[in-house]
């Protein structure tokens, strides 16, 4: 076979996932390669129900590893790394007609998958409270405040998200009322593990404006406009107590 081993191997991937191009179709027909077709597609879908489990505790086994094995022939890893798989599984459910039903599936999954990031991400230094002591008022208003790696946020507007999956992941009984209205969530990375809470829609629009770049004055006036409403002081205490930003850059 006249080819370079990257051509090889990018062809071998895609004949696993029942892709095969003709110059491998003598191996295809091995009966050992169905077997280690088998076995590569049985790991994907292992990831998948490991990197969900407040999809699986809401769906069951059963439906997740079908719904999986389905994904994973669609959408094989991009990352030998399996932690990182399902990158695209939200979207999947979302578009999944089984799933109908469950129009918060998707989304519930997407909180599944910032938890695996704010796991994964590095551990940047944090921001010391005692570190803003002695500030003037214009100081602190011309500050940036830069989130950490391994913070994530999220506001969903029209449905409960974050209680519907903080009761799954913690398994917890769900509630017998569930207020159907939008929720943030806010997760973030420490060494020890990762924390969640929930954030309302003032707190993630100033976490994007952070995010951004913008100064503590205009990011506290974009979230005063998201929620005007919101008590700002008691929010930046519950961020910085969250670890949620980095070191100030005096610099």
């Amino acid at each position: 076979m006249k080819t370079s081993l990257g051509a090889f191997q990018d062809a071998f991937v895609a004949a696993l996932y029942q892709r095969p191009a003709a110059e491998l179709q003598a191996v295809v027909e091995q009966t050992g390669f169905e077997v280690y077709r088998n076995t590569v597609l049985k790991g994907c879908v292992d990831a998948l129900c490991d990197n969900f489990p407040s999809v699986e505790r809401l769906v069951g086994t059963d439906w997740l590893r079908a719904a999986a094995a389905i994904h994973a022939r669609e959408t094989p890893p991009s990352d030998a790394r399996l932690v990182f798989y399902g990158e695209h599984f939200p979207d999947f459910l979302d578009a999944f007609e089984p799933a109908r039903e469950l129009p918060y599936l998707g989304d519930v999954a997407r909180l599944d998958r910032l938890w695996i990031e704010a796991f994964a991400a590095p551990q940047d230094a944090t921001l010391e409270l005692a570190s803003l002591a002695g500030m003037t008022a214009s100081d602190l208003a011309a500050c940036r405040l830069e989130p950490r790696s391994s913070a994530r946020w999220r506001w969903f507007a029209e449905q409960p998200i974050y209680s519907i999956w903080r009761h799954n992941r913690e398994e917890l009984p769900m509630p017998e009322e569930l207020p159907w209205q939008g929720e943030g969530a806010l997760l973030v990375g420490h060494a020890e593990g990762v924390t969640w809470q929930a954030l309302e829609i003032g707190g993630c629009a100033f976490l994007d404006a952070c995010a951004a770049g913008h100064d503590l004055d205009h990011a506290s006036a974009l979230a005063l406009e998201a929620q005007p409403d919101l008590d700002f002081t008691a929010l930046l205490g519950r961020l910085l107590a969250a670890a949620v930003f980095r070191p100030l850059n005096l610099a």
